[in-house]
């Protein structure tokens, strides 16, 4: 509980603040705040707009991920606070702040970088280690994206991961400061407690009637019921849609047609080589002596071909390829110099090449493998195509009947039912819906804030008339008719009565106990005197406290410049406690292991506070600003 580092992480943040960089001054959220139209969008950064769309996809994005990492665990309502989305909505910011920057700085990631991260992730891989580009193509088309969608995201990932590694790399901790923090965690106190529990005051309080009463009306709000509707509602969904539409066998052979290059899988070869190489400013002499040596490599290769990944280890001076036998692996067009590239496609598999110079010296080649290209028929690509059809004629038939939907809830407005007819939708009820979303009831489409908005429109519950289609979700329209409002109403006195006399009852007995413990702080104080205190404890940051944990807090919080040292705190449920601290002491030996660890961790937290700075910087450089009512404001 009291592992310094690991769980006081804002308060460390803020004590090496004040060591280490008092001169960064931290822009917050306020300071790019606008009171903007929010119509033309959330939040804008570098002149563009953050649409309420990205937000809610960039919201529906962040709990799927949830759901997954999480199973069983996962519980929606952590992600459905104000606080919650105003973060992402923060982080959407940050994200494009990044992202301009980047464009200003013209950072990028090279193809042959995207191409090594890819083929590391390992889930692409052949059984023979090659590059599976076919399940690689499947598994982004299953998540709606292209290959240049999906390299292209992954190239501003990594380049966004490069510059905030160069920034946090930045950050230095001086061991003086390390070393203070971790004195902080060891420091030991020595202290002893009185207690004043509630339970001692409860005879002595009588709570009357009039006491009641007052606490009834001062605090209204806990009593309230709040208002509600029921309502009955129309979903136009994929689902709706996905029944209307069909492929058929020659809409599969005409987009298998036209597609011809997807279904193929170019030529693929593996190569090896031995490079002896040459400076690019090489004397004539030293470029003659690369290339005789090339040959005599040559020459040995030709008397032992099977041999030449041993030569290779022993002879290449290509530190990347040379431990594993000259091992270039798949060699795609367009990935290595010119000249042996084309040697490479050039060859048969097992043929071994001349001399092929290149810039970096000069090479000896070998093809290892090579496989043909290959077609996939039009009866192993069938469900695919059909699926993607399907899905292109889904999203242009869901925009058909959205506009219907849309015209005919605000053109029949007086019920749902002529809708629901003409689009063969369901129309469902729901009750109690409050004003805003109930975590209770997850994501479904009527517990959407967009659409409860809507139900509590002045027009819908006065005039019990339709609402607009509201898109909760991407291809998720929702339409709703209030059926019943019921205003707020106060629970009456009498059925909460007893509740409030038990809860008067016991702030009246802590304020008796805290008047006669701080009475007993202020003569302790005067005298210095222990009588009254039980036994000393030793309590140490870094173990749990023997003390209520709301007393040790007060213990550590507590000024010792001068002791013995008193505080008073109220213990919630318990009462009110006295601590006497009378010697403030460090170990005799300390946890080297720990500290270190320690050390570690202030130094990440500082490369974090860094990479924060930066980003707040740009924000301004961008001008980023949170549009007015578009969230709410943190919460301190």
């Amino acid at each position: 509980m009291f592992d310094f580092v690991r769980n006081n992480k804002r308060l460390l943040q803020g004590v090496l603040l004040l060591l280490i960089i008092p001169s960064f001054v931290l822009v917050g959220v306020d300071s790019y705040q606008d009171r903007g139209d929010s119509a033309t969008g959330v939040a804008e950064v570098d002149g563009r707009n953050i649409t309420q769309q990205e937000w809610d996809d960039a919201q529906r994005r962040q709990i799927d991920q949830a759901r997954q990492q999480m199973g069983p665990q996962f519980d929606q309502k952590m992600f459905d606070t104000p606080e919650a989305k105003r973060e992402v909505l923060e982080n959407l910011v940050a994200e494009r702040a990044v992202n301009a920057e980047i464009d200003r700085s013209h950072l990028t990631v090279s193809d042959s970088a995207i191409a090594k991260a890819i083929g590391a992730l390992g889930t692409f891989s052949k059984p023979d280690g090659s590059f599976d580009l076919d399940a690689y193509r499947a598994a982004l088309a299953a998540q709606g994206m292209t290959p240049q969608a999906f390299e292209a995201r992954m190239r501003r990932d990594m380049a966004i991961a490069q510059l905030a590694g160069s920034i946090q790399s930045t950050a230095f901790v001086p061991r003086s400061v390390a070393n203070r923090v971790s004195d902080i965690n060891d420091q030991e106190r020595e202290v002893q407690e009185l207690l004043f529990p509630i339970a001692q005051y409860l005879p002595q309080v009588k709570v009357t009637d009039d006491m009641v009463k007052a606490f009834y009306d001062k605090n209204a709000n806990l009593f309230q019921i709040p208002e509600t509707v029921k309502a009955e509602y129309i979903v136009l969904d994929s689902a709706a849609v996905e029944n209307q539409v069909t492929v058929s066998d020659a809409e599969v052979n005409q987009f298998y047609s036209a597609n011809q290059k997807r279904f193929t899988t170019p030529e693929q070869r593996t190569a090896s080589h031995i490079l002896i190489t040459k400076a690019q400013d090489a004397k004539p002499a030293e470029e003659a002596a690369a290339k005789a040596k090339a040959e005599a490599v040559l020459a040995e290769v030709r008397k032992n071909p099977a041999d030449f990944a041993a030569i290779a280890k022993t002879q290449s001076q290509d530190p990347g390829s040379a431990p594993q036998g000259g091992d270039l692996g798949l060699v795609e067009r367009g990935s290595l110099v010119k000249s042996v590239e084309d040697a490479i496609y050039g060859l048969k598999e097992g043929e071994v090449s001349g001399i092929v110079p290149s810039e970096f010296g000069y090479h000896i080649i070998k093809v290892t493998a090579v496989k043909a290209q290959t077609q996939k028929s039009l009866e192993e690509g069938k469900l695919e195509i059909a699926a993607e059809v399907k899905k292109s004629k889904l999203s242009k038939k869901y925009s058909e009947l959205a506009e219907q939907f849309n015209d005919s809830v605000y053109e029949q407005a007086d019920s749902l039912k002529p809708t629901a007819d003409k689009l063969g939708l369901t129309i469902q009820s729901a009750e109690g819906l409050g004003r805003k979303p109930n975590p209770a009831l997850g994501a479904a489409p009527f517990n959407n804030e967009k659409f409860l908005a809507a139900l509590y429109a002045t027009d819908a519950i006065k005039n019990k008339r339709n609402t607009e289609a509201v898109e909760v979700a991407p291809a998720v329209l929702i339409a709703g008719r209030v059926v019943e409002f019921k205003p707020a109403t106060k629970r009456p006195l009498a059925e909460v009565e007893a509740a409030i006399r038990q809860r008067v009852t016991q702030e009246e007995a802590l304020r008796l106990a805290r008047q006669a413990g701080e009475a007993k702080l202020a003569a302790a104080k005067a005298s210095g005197d222990a009588t009254g205190f039980g036994e000393a404890k030793v309590l140490t940051r870094t173990k749990e406290p023997t003390i209520n944990p709301a007393g040790a807090l007060a213990v550590f919080k507590a000024d010792v410049t001068k002791l013995p040292a008193y505080v008073g705190v109220d213990l919630p449920g318990t009462g009110y406690a006295v601590y006497r601290i009378g010697k403030v002491s460090q170990p005799a030996q300390v946890d080297t292991a720990r500290r270190a660890q320690e050390a570690q961790q202030i130094g990440g937290l500082v490369g974090q506070t860094e990479l924060y700075n930066f980003v707040e910087s740009i924000k301004v450089k961008s001008k980023a600003k949170i549009s007015a009512g578009s969230a709410p404001a943190k919460a301190e």
